[in-house]
């Protein structure tokens, strides 16, 4: 079970020169990258956001009403829909309703090749040659530029430092049988080991099922055996494993997995009542609001006893920010100049790092670990490390996520072995991919 390292999507050497170059030069405050903004010759309008990222949705707004003060000729509608709901779902709910927004998001892949028709080529905009090279990946089509890489982010198992101390903890788990030992001296010492929100498809079939695509000897290939009919989930050894993986979830961690939604699990996490979280860096700014200087890190999730294998985090461009082609031409063009300010101006930039929390995508925004806080700073470690791999999710077929969450809440409720579990995703894999 090992990665074939050339395939990983965003984090080639490149890429990772690039931000270590960018980390070490993160006190520098020149920007020459700043394009003088455009939007002041436009007429008033206001141009509408739709985004799905509950985590960020005040900074944004707070972001957004410093544009407006300098380009007075422009406001915003900010809408977001995310966390519990179905971000695809509304989207495609405003599109039909004829209300589409002039911003929205799109993860790339498959999604961009399916909104295509939708979306402003953005190849000509100014910060294309700012991103990180492979960082342009997932929104690239024949060699045209889709999207705005909103920026780069891990996930794993966030831990509450301070637990695994009273525990008794002083070896991180790298692999799965030491992850099993960990829950096995969390529940020694009467701390609850993991906050599961398995009422949430994405953190299932999302980033949970990522975890033993990503794993497979070449992804590509085998998404692309599970196109062809050659490949399938059931018998496929790392699925047999993330099936142990989850029952390890279930078994230490609270009791109600299936009630647990993403703003509980948090909150439980926050509030020192379990230990470990499948998380990512973007709950550090809900972290700093909910218990400020929570002293938390970040683990691999396991799948194997090898730790060459398994000790590495999923990294890559979660999503990107679109414009729709078909908006006025006056929004288009207000839309168009709030991202390029959004990435080169210097209010945009310490957003982006000190409210968002973000890892940017873009080589001219600086990075100093203590604005991005104490799980981004893990994450540019394994970065720096070479110990990453991407994500795979995006390029299921439409759908197939929530499918595959029903069917893993089955398998959790206790209503079907893992074996039809994994039967029931092939047959939702083959029937959605027409």
């Amino acid at each position: 079970m090992t990665l074939n390292i050339k395939r990983l999507s965003i984090l080639s050497s490149v890429f990772i020169t690039s931000l270590l170059l960018a980390t070490a030069c993160s006190n520098n405050g020149n920007t020459s990258d700043t394009v003088k903004s455009t939007s002041k010759k436009i007429k008033k309008v206001v141009v509408s956001i739709f985004q799905g990222k509950v985590e960020i949705a005040d900074q944004l707004k707070k972001l957004t009403d410093t544009y407006t003060k300098e380009h007075p000729n422009v406001t915003f509608d900010l809408q977001t829909v995310g966390g519990g709901a179905d971000f695809a779902a509304a989207l495609k709910a405003k599109f039909a309703s004829g209300t589409a927004p002039d911003i929205f998001t799109s993860e790339g892949y498959q999604n961009v090749a399916m909104w295509k028709n939708k979306l402003e080529d953005l190849s000509d905009q100014p910060w294309v040659k700012n991103a990180y090279p492979n960082a342009l990946k997932p929104m690239t089509i024949n060699g045209k530029v889709y999207g705005q890489p909103v920026n780069l982010e891990g996930y794993g198992f966030i831990y509450n430092k301070d637990l695994f101390k009273k525990a008794g903890i002083s070896e991180l788990p790298k692999t799965f049988s030491q992850l099993e030992e960990t829950a096995k001296k969390l529940q020694t010492a009467g701390i609850t080991a993991f906050s599961t929100g398995y009422a949430e498809w994405w953190v299932l079939a999302n980033h949970g099922l990522n975890i033993p695509v990503g794993m497979q000897k070449d992804p590509d290939v085998f998404i692309k055996g599970l196109n062809d009919g050659t490949q399938k989930f059931e018998g496929n050894p790392q699925f047999e494993q993330f099936f142990k993986l989850l029952d390890l979830t279930i078994q230490y961690g609270i009791n109600s997995p299936l009630t647990t939604d993403y703003n509980t699990e948090i909150t439980q996490f926050a509030q020192g009542k379990t230990a470990m979280i499948q998380q990512g860096d973007w709950i550090q700014p809900m972290l700093d609001n909910l218990a400020p200087n929570m002293d938390v890190g970040i683990l691999p999730i396991p799948l194997s006893n090898d730790p060459a294998v398994s000790d590495k985090l999923p990294v890559d461009v979660p999503s990107s920010w679109v414009i729709y082609n078909k908006a006025p031409k006056e929004e288009k063009s207000a839309a168009k100049d709030f991202l390029n300010w959004m990435v080169s101006s210097n209010e945009g930039k310490a957003a982006m790092v000190k409210d968002f929390k973000y890892i940017p995508a873009f080589k001219t925004v600086p990075i100093k670990e203590e604005d991005i806080g104490p799980l981004g700073a893990e994450i540019i470690k394994y970065l720096k490390e070479g110990k990453t791999f991407p994500w795979q999710f995006m390029k299921y077929p439409d759908g197939a996520s929530q499918e595959f969450a029903a069917e893993l809440q089955t398998y959790i409720a206790g209503k079907a072995t893992k074996e039809a579990t994994m039967r029931a995703m092939d047959d939702s894999w083959a029937k959605l991919k027409k």
